[in-house]
């Protein structure tokens, strides 16, 4: 692998599997990174086939922290109970178990939302921040991570909180809603205030961190935006799944090792 990398991530999406060589003194890639589409049956076997190809190509060896960005709630030794933008027969599977004996070295799964947000807390906007940072990603749906003095508190939904009258939030103010209701910037815009009132009523945070492929346009959007809380586009963008994915194994051994 290459040299000025110290870790390696990968970030499992709907439509792409990517992957790098991460430098962590930096926070970015060491080298360029690898791209493979998700296969179309996106099934346990398939996916881990390709997170297999991607190691191999990059010739990273068992022993360099390795993290998997996934699409899902993930907790250490236990099954999946929920997956959204992947094939349902990843319910009832164990991501880590699975992709340590299918890839045949030690990796550490965490959620893609986590990673970025992470990410984002180490290297990116959010870094040196004191108190709590809700970290958002707006695509598909809306992915959340909160981190409060630089500790992850992992596997929040809060994409799916519901909002009066209007049910589950990323299904309203998502950018595929966006996409979809042939919205202006301005009247996506009002929906995103709507959600993220919510998050400052349940959470009082102290800034919000928006993340996804959307927010290198968020000057189009973050006008129409009308909270308290300070809010700042992600400094990472797409980068951040592999950049968190690649900290956030490093971090786990560290701390089995101690």
């Amino acid at each position: 692998m290459i040299e000025s990398a110290q870790a390696f991530g990968i970030d499992i999406g709907g439509s792409g599997i990517k992957g790098a060589p991460v430098d962590l003194g930096e926070g970015r890639f060491a080298c360029e990174r690898l791209r493979i589409p998700t296969p179309e049956e996106a099934t346990p076997q398939n996916v881990a086939a390709v997170v297999k190809q991607i190691l191999d190509h990059y010739e990273v060896e068992d022993g360099t922290p390795i993290g998997i960005a996934f699409p899902a709630p993930v907790k250490p030794g236990r099954a999946l109970g929920f997956m959204a933008n992947l094939d349902q027969s990843w319910l009832g599977v164990d991501v880590n178990e699975l992709m340590c004996r299918e890839t045949g070295r030690e990796v550490y799964v965490v959620n893609d939302a986590d990673a970025a947000g992470l990410a984002e807390a180490a290297y990116g906007a959010a870094k040196g921040n004191k108190g709590l940072v809700i970290a958002t990603t707006l695509g598909t749906g809306i992915g959340t991570a909160l981190i409060m003095n630089g500790q992850l508190v992992p596997c929040t939904e809060l994409g799916h909180l519901l909002l009066e009258g209007k049910g589950d939030a990323e299904k309203y103010a998502a950018d595929s809603a966006r996409t979809r209701d042939e919205l202006s910037w301005k009247k996506w815009g009002k929906r995103l205030t709507k959600y993220y009132r919510l998050l400052e009523h349940y959470f009082s945070p102290d800034v919000f961190v928006v993340g996804g492929g959307v927010s290198k346009k968020h000057d189009k959007f973050f006008p129409y935006i009308q909270v308290d809380t300070p809010i700042v586009p992600a400094a990472l963008l797409n980068d951040a799944g592999i950049v968190g994915a690649a900290y956030y194994a490093t971090t786990m051994m560290q701390n089995r090792e101690r």
